[in-house]
Parts: C-alpha cells; sequence; structure tokens
C-alpha cells in the first residue's frame, strides 16, 4: 500500500527541509509538497524529524564469547534496533582456523534466519591468512557481498591475530576492493598485564581497566595505521576511546592514510568510576577497549564534530549480569566482555549530542547512518532519503523525554549500562522498506522479514576530504 508521510522536517546529512515522502513497493517514489493522496495512508509527523534509517556498523548477536554466547540474538537484538531507530546493522561472523571461511558465514546466515526484523549483513573476520583463504576471499565479496574484514589485535590465544596476518589482510583487501577493520589494542602486553594483577590478587571488575591501558590502544591504533599506509589499503577503527587513538587516526590521515574511525556511545557518556562499583556492579561495564577517565569524552565529542571520528557503533555485545558476567566473580578476566547498547545509540547521541550543540543535526545523521552506510557499500540504498531508495525511515520526537531502565527497554538482557540516565528525543515510528518495525513505540515488525544486504566494494578514499586534522 502507497503511504505518504506529511508534515515532518526532513534531515539528511546535508539537507534539512520540510516535504513530504510517498513510498511505494518499498522504496521512496516522490519527495516534494502537496503530493497526491488518493489511495494512500496518511502518516502525520508533525513536529517530528523524519530522519534516515540508522546504519549500525558494529554489533555481535548471538556470539559465542568467554564460554558464553551473547544473550541478544538475531531476534531482541534487531527489535531493541529498531526501537532506537536502526534498521540496518552489520554482524560479524567469527572464524576457526583451518576451517572454510563459508563454514562461518553460513552459520551466522542460520542464526539470522526467520528472526531479523530488519536488514543485515555481515564482516568476516581474518584469523589467518595462507593460500586457502585468500583463495576463498574473491568468492566472499563476490557472491556474499562480504566487503568488510575484521582483524583482532587483541584477545590472545583467542581472537588474536599477528602483525603478519593483519599486514597481509590489508594486502589483499586492497587488491580485492575491501574494508579492513581493526580491534586496536596490544594483547601481548594485556596478557602479561593480566597475569601480573591476578598473581598479585587483584580480582575486581576495575582490573579489567587497568590492565588495558589507554596507552596500549594508542599504540595498536599507530600500528595498524603504519602498516595501513605501507601496504596502500584502507582500516577502519573499530570502538576508538581515547585521546591516544584518536591522535594517531588524525595523524595518519594527515599523512594521507586512508583510515576511519569509530566510536561509541558507551565512551561518549560513561567513564571508567562504573566500574569501580560496589557489589561486582562493576562487571556490567567490562567491555573493551575498557571504558576510560572522564577526560577523554570531551577529546571524542570534538573528534566527532571536527571529523577525526566518523562514525558511531553499538558494539552491542549483551550478557547477563546473573548468570553470565558473574562467571568472573573471582577473576575480572573471566568476565565476559561486552554490554547493551544497540537500543540506545540514537537517543544517547541525539541528547547529548544535538541538544547540547556537540553535533548539528546533518552530523547526527551522519554519523548514525550516513557514513557507515557509505563505507560500508550500502549507500545510497540505505543511509540517506532520496527518490529511488529504500523506504528506511525513522520519525522522531526531538523533545520526547524518557529514562532509560532495564524495566522498558526491548533487550533480553537483564541490565542497562545506561540505567536512570535522562534523554530527550526518541524514535516515535520506524520503517524498514516502506513498513512499519515499530508504530506510535509499539512492536508491528514481523519475525524474518529483514533482508540479507549484499554490500558493494569499498570505494571511498579520504583524497575527497582535504582538512588537516589536530587535537
Amino acid at each position: 500500500m502507497r503511504k505518504i508521510i506529511k508534515n515532518g522536517t526532513i534531515v539528511t546529512a546535508a539537507d534539512i527541509y520540510n516535504a513530504d515522502i510517498l513510498i511505494e513497493n518499498g522504496v521512496i517514489s516522490q519527495i516534494g509538497q502537496h503530493l497526491s493522496t488518493d489511495g494512500s495512508e496518511m502518516i502525520d509527523a508533525e513536529g517530528h524529524y523524519i530522519f534516515p534509517g540508522g546504519v549500525d556498523p558494529h554489533t555481535h548477536l548471538e556470539m559465542p564469547f568467554g564460554g558464553t554466547v551473547t544473550k541478544d540474538d538475531f531476534e531482541t537484538g534487531t527489535i531493541a534496533a529498531a526501537f532506537g531507530g536502526t534498521t540496518s546493522i552489520i554482524d560479524f561472523c567469527l572464524t576457526n582456523k583451518g576451517e572454510p571461511l563459508k563454514d562461518a558465514i553460513d552459520t551466522w546466515h542460520a542464526k539470522a534466519k526467520g528472526k531479523a526484523v530488519i536488514d543485515y549483513g555481515f564482516h568476516l573476520m581474518i584469523g589467518e591468512v595462507n593460500d586457502t583463504v585468500l583463495s576463498e576471499l574473491p568468492s566472499v565479496i563476490e557472491e556474499e557481498g562480504i566487503s568488510s574484514f575484521k582483524v583482532f589485535m587483541a584477545y590472545k590465544n583467542v581472537l588474536q591475530a599477528d602483525d603478519e596476518t593483519l599486514f597481509q589482510t590489508l594486502v589483499a583487501a586492497k587488491e580485492l576492493g575491501a574494508l579492513v577493520m581493526v580491534h586496536a589494542e596490544n594483547g601481548d602486553v594485556i596478557d602479561y598485564l593480566v597475569k601480573k594483577a591476578l598473581k598479585e590478587g587483584n580480582i575486581d571488575p576495575i582490573f579489567h581497566a587497568f590492565t588495558r591501558p589507554a596507552e596500549i590502544e594508542g599504540e595498536a591504533t599507530g600500528r595498524a595505521a603504519t602498516f595501513t599506509g605501507l601496504s596502500n589499503s584502507q582500516i577502519y577503527i573499530v570502538h576508538v576511546t581515547c585521546e591516544e587513538a584518536v591522535r594517531q587516526i588524525a595523524e595518519a590521515r594527515n599523512n594521507g592514510v586512508d583510515i576511519w574511525g569509530e566510536t561509541c556511545p558507551q565512551y561518549l557518556v560513561l567513564d571508567q568510576t562504573y566500574l569501580e562499583r560496589e557489589n561486582f556492579e562493576g562487571a556490567k561495564y567490562v567491555w573493551s577497549p575498557p571504558l576510560r577517565e572522564k577526560r577523554h569524552q570531551d577529546i571524542l565529542w570534538n573528534a566527532l564534530k571536527t571529523g577525526q571520528l566518523h562514525t558511531i557503533g553499538s558494539d552491542q555485545c549483551s550478557f547477563d549480569f546473573n548468570g553470565q558476567k558473574d562467571l568472573g566473580k573471582d577473576d575480572f578476566s573471566k568476565i565476559p566482555n561486552g554490554g547493551p547498547h544497540i537500543e540506545d545509540r540514537l537517543s544517547i547521541l541525539f541528547s547529548e549530542g544535538v541538544t547540547k550543540g556537540r553535533l548539528s543535526l546533518n552530523q547526527f545523521v551522519d554519523i548514525t547512518s550516513t557514513r557507515a552506510a557509505k563505507l560500508f557499500g550500502l549507500y545510497p540504498q540505505k543511509g540517506t532519503i532520496a527518490v529511488g531508495v529504500d523506504a528506511d525511515i525513522v520519525i522522531f520526537d526531538p523533545n520526547s523525554e524518557r529514562i532509560i531502565s532495564a524495566e522498558s527497554h526491548q533487550m533480553a538482557v537483564d541490565y542497562s549500562a545506561y540505567e536512570g540516565m535522562k534523554v530527550t528525543g526518541e524514535p516515535v515510528s520506524v520503517l524498514s522498506r516502506g513498513e512499519f518495525v515499530v508504530r506510535d513505540k509499539k512492536f508491528v515488525g514481523k519475525l524474518g522479514s529483514g533482508q540479507y544486504l549484499k554490500r558493494a566494494k569499498y570505494n571511498i578514499s579520504n583524497e575527497s576530504e582535504d582538512k588537516t586534522y589536530t587535537i
């Protein structure tokens, strides 16, 4: 059925204007004033912004880690994403050494089948590089439409790849047209510091932060940037938390390296003191990289505003406090790493960014949707509002106020990382390819309606940006 969204203010990464939107067959067919209403369902967006659906480039749904599995799967995770204004996610396929890459991809397809209520794509982890892996990569891109590879520089003896693997992945990505994503922490140093802390009897959650200092995130970011420059490739640093990493990204971009940076809402509004909470409550805030001292928050906000950082992912990786996080009650290194963030990503960035004058409306859309769509081969079908693109639309009330709480969130996890936080602005209704998933803050979607997204190759060069970045 045709739908017309009337009376709202359309906001894209470039424009702000008032117009009506006609949706037909899942796409936007017209944008203009006084569109013909014959046979159309009318949707009144008076007093609301109309944003393109959020693109979350960093999620971990139904992911095994630390002897358990993340609590939110492709059902609860994508429902929560939709309530938060996200209409496309890109999740991570974890691979096993010595096994075909296709096996991992098939496993993740099975996880999502019949569950996802919004569209989704995959990144592929690269844990080793050899002739077999290299021979598989072209089909991963051409047949599966997976044009981004993830390399971990942390989690020694579990996920961590060595420098040779990272460098060879960068070389291959340059040839194939893929974007390499990196978790930038020095896993070898972390392993030493963790063992030292435990030997000294330091078992509490705060030592998760003390054993993963900002300096080694900065070191790993710089090392990854150096390898990217040497290989003339392209790289995307995930979940940047600190001044040290921001500085490395800015300096590398100034030197012509094709490098991009992502941060997450948790690093913008939470700080290291949360890990000090009594009665093991600090375990709720154990994820990697860890929360930093509060002074880093202003650095991150400024980096988003000035273009030193480019996107915001959720790094959704939820574990229950009871029954999962408490696996590390006597050893902080056994606390499953990750937190619940997918549902509040847009609201936090709008409330703390736009309403407090740190970001413009256009920057908000770029950071939460458009830039990720461009970097990961989804644009223009995703990430903007224009004629001919998928009708992924968020009707957003900028004046609505709510208190974030586990009692009201859609995620399956038993706590909220932002419990009690007051935010201004929230999605009211969310459409995916022209169909309501959330309407008037109620779920009306259909399980399995989300479609798998085959993505185009990486084709963005920072040659188009002539800014010099300083902090």
